[in-house]
This record gives structure tokens, C-alpha cells and sequence, in this order.
């Protein structure tokens, strides 16, 4: 789809709201708002099928801003959004673009947070709500949110939201909606679930479809790097020295942390300024105008005051905190990549946020190289080429006579070569920011660590035919050296007691340390044969719960997990367990299961869960906690707090206990 040649100024929006997007630098919509922006101000219900990224979020709030009535003290628009994250940021943006609106009131409400607080704001006036689900039907029950003069209902990622199980309250939401109020859907897909809500609340919905592909991420070059070795701090010093950069921005999320980092980097010799929602405009657009004029070369800067910026030198956007939503990723890399230039975006990444990594390359259907950080010889590699450039534009300056006096003068006062007096010169020249670097870099060790743990998988995943595979890990003892530890149970040792003494005081990794048998009095390790000198003699020294281990090397290679059963091939439960399960299946389980079709769990399952399901969910806990112990009753009761059919399941198997017991 082309890029729309309208301009904001062309819609039927107030004199307030332009201003606004004026002064963000947005003069034409995106594709998503030029469509959906028209429809809206008229009062049609709308349906957008709309990729996030796309400026949704702008297609709506433009509209409904236009009509509010800010003499009117109850809520005019509800937005709805699955996450809080998402209902923050939505709430900032309306934010943004209604601040030339005096006395406008909006109000993001989301679990969570303090309720009374926001039953508070309700009761003090708010123009426009945004929240999720949840917490805005929680509100509707108590009475504290009104919806008789609400004129807008937006369900925003409509999908999301029934995907995270909203659906009721989504259902009930609308269903409290004034028969006159518009109502309007984003959503990127339709599922059915999704048709259904449509058709039952949307009327004759005008369709605005700019679902094709986000064309953003196709002009930057997308990386990423999974935080190890360094913090990300030192991280972010070693890209920015490393990448050919003119000018960048570095996103996180909060705006303490755009003016700690924006210190960190200034204290380093970077120029660097924080650029977030509490600064006054008249400083955030001379902080703009700064970057653009190369007085400062790096914004580290919150989401929200950086979208619409546009400043052509921005050939980097680092996002230092990975964004909660797609939408704000897509909006965070858009930052460059403009007139023409290619751009480059790389996210940091810890090990658990992967699967936001993941979704986001999923949702652009785009890929992220995973990268490297430089290695600090690097760095500082970097940091001489570019002295050496400084100082090549300095050969011909028509001073330099004067200054070689002075060196002539200096070796003579203070005896020294001229090379001794450079290398001086040289000391104070580079500052905080060494010019090389003493010691190992943490770096590499972190990649070792890597390589190691790979290997180790890649060795104890491994069914060899002289080892055998006992929970996933494989005990060659070609190997491995089995050593006796004078500790067990007796000592209350448990496996984590072992595992963790072994990793934090020999420096052992976890593919280092094979299977552990604990017994009353001792504890059977395997550990590798090659072992260093330096770690033999740790072990010699180790002591675990304050008792010295005196390990020593023994030929035991018993490492089976005993049966539950106390080894009894049928278990010691001919009258019980094993009854239930076998032969029991003639007693109680069975009659539970296959005759307690007609007699438990048929019967808790067909006739309603009165007999046998119900009876297992209402009076299973009850009288459980009653006639068969009160222990085993609650923690049942508990249980069935995860979902009715588990409820059930633990209806048909009580009721199968019951005949037994009754049998």
C-alpha cells in the first residue's frame, strides 16, 4: 500500500489536536489513520484489521478526543487493551496527543495497582478510561465506573485480549454499552470467537483493512545480544564505541533510567542527554534540536517522547530494555532508517525475555541476527583509531610550533625522552576510557562458559554404549570418578545442598557434575576424571552444612532411582494404591473408572456432577476436610481453584475411593 497523501491538517479534527501534532512533527497519517480517522469523527462503528506498528493507536484516540465534552465529569470513551503494559501505554499517548486540550482527564485502571486509588479517580472525573478488562468490569460490579455517557467503546488487540481469556468480561463490558455508543475494534487477526463479538455488538461496522506487511522493519538491520559477562551498561559503552555510528537513540523504559544511563555515558566522555515525559517541552525540543545540530549525539529516552521524532543523522536505535509490545518496538526502530538511510536496530536481551525476542521476529516476520559484544582489546582498538584521526586533522595546524617549545621545555624540566613525555600525555588523554586494557575480559569468560555448557550438553545428552542415560544426563564411567561424601540424610543434606556446594565452592558447572546418590549417612557423586589439582583440592576442603565431606574415590556405580514402592515389584500396594490401579481396578479405581462409569465417574460426568463430580468439587473438600482429614481435603481444595475440570477429575476419583472404601 503507498504511503497516504493527506495530510492531518485535511481532517475534520479541532484546532488543539493539530497543534499537538504539530509539535511532534507529524504533518501526514499512516495508512490505518487516513482510512480509519474519517469514518470515526462521522460516528460509524468501525472494524480494523490492522498490523500492530501501524499507528492504530492514533486512528482512534484522534476521533474521540475531538468530541470529548470537557464540562462532562463521567467517562466519554472506554479503551479496553489485554495488558496493563499496553493500557499504560495507550493512556500516555492519548496523553500526548490531548495535552494542548486544557483540563482533559485521562485514566488507565489495570490490576495491580491500588483500586481505592483508582475508585478515587473515577469519583474526582475522567474523560477517557483505559484499562483492561479485568479491572474495568470489577469496577462497572462496584459501581464506581459509569457507562451512561460513555459515546466510545475501543476494543484495542482485540485478539489478544480473548486469546488471554477476557472474553466474558469483554462480552459483559459491551453488553452495559449505550445503545448509541460507537462502538470500534482493532484487531491484527479474526478469529471466530472474535466474528462472534463482531456481529453481535458492531452495527453495519464500516471495514478498514491495512493488515499488509509493516515495511519498517525491511530498512533496518535488526540484532540482537543476550546480556552475559558484562552489565548492560558497559554493553551499551562497547556497541556505541564499536558501531559506525552518526547519531543514536537509546530506548528504556522509565524515566529514571534515561537520566541515570544519560549520566553514565556523559561521565564516560559520550554525548549523551535524557529525553522522557517529565521534562518541559521547551527542553525536550531544544534536546531535539541539539541531536540535530550534532551538540549531542546520543537520546536515551522513554517510548512515548520519541515517537514521531524524526531526525535523519539517527542511524542507531538501542533498545537497553526490550519493549512490552510489538507495536512499541516497531515504533522504536522506525526511528531510523529514514531519507534513504539504512538503519540499524539491536535490542539487549536477557535469557528470559527470549520469547518476547521470538514473538516480536514473529509478528514482523523478520529475523535478528544474534551478535557478539566486542571484546575489550576492541574497544580500545577503536578508541586509539579514532585519537589517530582527531590527531591527523591536527598535523598542519599553524600552533603546533608553539607546542613543540613547550615539549622541548617539559623534557628538559622534568628529564625525560620525548617518547616518556607522549606516553604521559597519552595517560591523561584517555580519561575514564583506557586505550588498553590489563586483566581478562569478563567477556571471554562468559563465551567459554558458553562453549563449555554446549559441549557439556552435547556430551551428556549422548546414549553412549558404554553409559547409560539415567533423567537425561549420561554416567560414563570412562569419565566419571565416583566419590563418597560423609554426609546424607541423616545430616538433613538434600540434592540442592550438594549440587549448589559443588557449583559455588569448586566453580563447577552443571554439566561437571554427574549423578548423586543420597543415602542415610553418605552421598555417592560422580565428578569428572579430569578434574584440575586446584579443584581436587577444594574438594578436600569442602564442608556442607558445616560438616567436612572427606571425600574420597570409591568403586560405587549404583545410580538407579529407587522405587517409590520401597523396591516391591507390586509395590506394597495390593490393599491400596496398587489396588486402585490393577487389581484394584475390580475394587475401586476401577469400579471408578470403567463400571464407575455407571457408578462414579459416569455419573459425575453425565448426570451434571451431582453424584460424583459435583459432589467431588462442593462436598469433596468439604467433608475431605471432615471424614478424611482435613490436611488432604485442603490441599484438594486448593487444587481446584486451577479449573472445574480438574474438579471433576478429582470428583470421579474420590467417588472411586468412596466404593472402594465402601466395598
Amino acid at each position: 500500500m503507498t504511503d497516504s497523501v493527506i495530510q492531518f491538517s485535511d481532517l475534520a479534527l479541532n484546532d488543539s489536536i493539530l497543534s499537538a501534532l504539530d509539535g511532534m512533527g507529524f504533518v501526514s497519517p499512516t495508512p490505518i489513520q487516513a482510512a480509519a480517522i474519517p469514518h470515526l469523527l462521522a460516528g460509524k462503528d468501525a472494524l480494523g484489521k490492522a498490523q500492530t506498528g501501524t499507528g492504530k493507536t492514533a486512528a482512534f484516540s484522534l476521533p474521540l478526543l475531538n468530541k470529548i465534552d470537557l464540562d462532562q465529569r463521567k467517562p466519554q470513551a472506554i479503551v479496553l487493551a489485554p495488558t496493563r503494559e499496553l493500557a499504560i501505554q495507550v493512556a500516555a499517548e492519548v496523553k500526548n496527543l490531548g495535552k494542548n486540550i486544557a483540563g482533559l482527564k485521562v485514566l488507565e485502571i489495570y490490576g495491580g495497582a491500588s483500586i481505592v486509588d483508582q475508585m478515587r479517580a473515577l469519583k474526582n472525573g475522567a474523560h477517557i478510561v483505559v484499562g483492561t478488562p479485568g479491572r474495568v468490569q470489577d469496577l462497572i460490579n462496584r459501581d464506581r465506573l459509569h457507562l451512561d455517557e460513555v459515546h466510545t467503546f475501543v476494543l484495542d488487540e482485540a485478539d489478544e485480549m480473548l486469546n488471554m481469556g477476557f472474553v466474558d468480561d469483554v462480552t459483559e463490558i459491551m453488553e452495559h454499552a449505550p445503545s448509541s455508543a460507537q462502538r470500534v475494534l482493532f484487531s491484527a487477526t479474526m478469529p471466530p470467537m472474535l466474528k462472534n463479538i463482531v456481529e453481535r455488538f458492531l452495527r453495519d461496522p464500516e471495514t478498514i483493512d491495512v493488515a499488509g506487511k509493516n515495511h519498517t522493519v525491511d530498512k533496518v538491520e535488526q540484532q540482537f545480544w543476550v546480556v552475559k559477562g558484562v552489565e548492560k551498561d558497559e554493553a551499551m559503552s562497547r556497541l556505541l564505541e564499536t558501531e559506525e555510528t552518526d547519531a543514536s537513540i537509546v530506548f528504556v523504559r522509565t524515566r529514571q533510567d534515561t537520566e541515570r544511563l544519560a549520566d553514565w555515558l556523559s561521565a564516560r566522555g559520550f554525548k549523551a542527554s535524557a529525553l522522557h515525559g517529565d521534562i518541559p517541552q521547551s527542553l525536550r525540543e531544544r534536546t531535539v534540536d541539539h541531536i540535530k545540530q550534532g551538540v549531542i549525539d546520543i537520546l536515551v529516552a522513554t517510548d512515548v517522547v520519541a515517537r514521531g521524532l524524526d531526525v535523519p543523522r539517527i542511524t542507531h536505535v538501542f533498545n537497553y530494555d526490550i519493549p512490552f509490545d510489538v507495536e512499541s518496538y516497531i515504533h522504536r526502530i522506525g526511528r531510523t532508517g529514514r531519507a534513504g538511510r539504512k538503519g540499524k536496530a539491536i535490542l539487549l536481551v536477557r535469557t528470559n525475555q527470549l520469547r518476547m525476542l521470538r514473538t516480536i521476529e514473529r509478528v514482523t516476520k523478520s529475523s535478528m541476527e544474534e551478535i557478539q559484544l566486542p571484546h575489550r582489546d576492541k574497544v580500545a582498538e577503536a578508541r586509539l583509531a579514532k585519537l589517530g584521526a582527531e590527531l591527523e586533522t591536527e598535523k598542519e595546524h599553524k600552533a603546533l610550533e608553539k607546542f613543540s617549545e613547550l615539549v622541548e621545555k617539559l623534557q628538559e624540566s622534568l628529564e625525560l625522552d620525548a617518547a616518556t613525555l607522549a606516553a604521559i600525555l597519552l595517560k591523561r588523554q584517555q580519561g575514564k576510557r583506557p586505550l588498553f586494557y590489563i586483566g581478562e575480559d569478563p567477556m571471554i569468560e562468559a563465551i567459554e562458559r558458553d562453549k563449555q555448557r554446549r559441549k557439556d550438553r552435547r556430551e551428556n545428552g549422548r546414549d553412549g554404549r558404554d553409559g547409560r542415560r539415567e533423567g537425561g544426563r549420561s554416567f560414563n564411567t570412562q569419565d566419571w570418578d565416583t566419590y563418597q561424601l560423609q554426609v546424607g540424610r541423616e545430616q538433613g543434606v538434600q540434592v540442592k545442598d550438594i549440587v549448589g556446594a559443588l557449583a559455588n565452592e569448586l566453580g563447577l558447572t552443571k554439566g561437571s557434575i554427574g549423578a548423586i546418590k543420597l543415602a542415610q549417612g553418605e552421598t555417592y557423586v560422580q565428578l569428572p576424571k579430569a578434574m584440575s589439582s586446584e579443584t581436587a583440592g577444594k574438594l578436600q576442603k569442602l564442608r556442607i552444612r558445616q560438616k567436612q565431606v572427606d571425600a574420597v574415590v570409591c568403586d560405587f556405580n549404583d545410580f538407579r532411582e529407587p522405587r517409590r514402592d520401597g523396591g516391591r515389584r507390586d509395590g506394597g500396594r495390593r490393599d491400596g494404591g496398587y489396588r486402585g490401579n490393577r487389581d484394584g481396578n475390580r475394587e475401586g479405581g476401577y469400579r471408578g473408572n470403567r463400571d464407575g462409569n455407571r457408578e462414579g465417574g459416569y455419573r459425575g460426568n453425565r448426570d451434571g456432577n451431582r453424584e460424583g463430580g459435583y459432589r467431588g468439587n462442593r462436598e469433596g473438600g468439604r467433608d475431605g476436610n471432615r471424614e478424611g482429614g482435613r490436611r488432604d481435603g485442603e490441599r484438594r481444595f486448593d487444587r481446584n481453584r486451577g479449573g472445574d475440570h480438574r474438579g471433576n477429575f478429582r470428583g470421579e476419583r474420590g467417588h472411586g475411593r468412596g466404593n472402594r472404601s465402601e466395598g
